[in-house]
């Protein structure tokens, strides 16, 4: 199973930008169900093993959980070997 995010809600306040996100617009591949869910919650899906991408054309860009050095747990985009902010180009929700 996997889900697109489509989309972050962001209320700032954090010194890492990925970090900052509070909520996350996803769709399921699978049923086209979609919803806003809160970020510990997809970290906790993907943290299961369900694969969360961010679509940049026709490319899959893989989200994988990171830690921030205050502990707290987000998702980045890692595109070709590299961590990058493709969540962070998302709109808001």
């Amino acid at each position: 199973m996997a889900f697109q995010i489509t989309g972050i809600r962001k209320p700032g306040g954090a010194e890492n930008p990925n970090e900052a996100i509070s909520h996350y617009r996803w769709q399921d591949d699978m049923s086209d169900r979609s919803a806003i869910t809160e970020r510990v919650t997809v970290v906790g899906w993907v943290e299961s093993g369900t694969a969360a991408y961010v679509a940049d054309g026709s490319r899959k860009i893989l989200c994988e959980v990171r830690k921030s050095v205050n502990g707290t747990k987000f998702l980045q985009t890692v595109a070709d070997g590299q961590w990058s902010n493709n969540l962070l180009s998302l709109p808001e929700c």
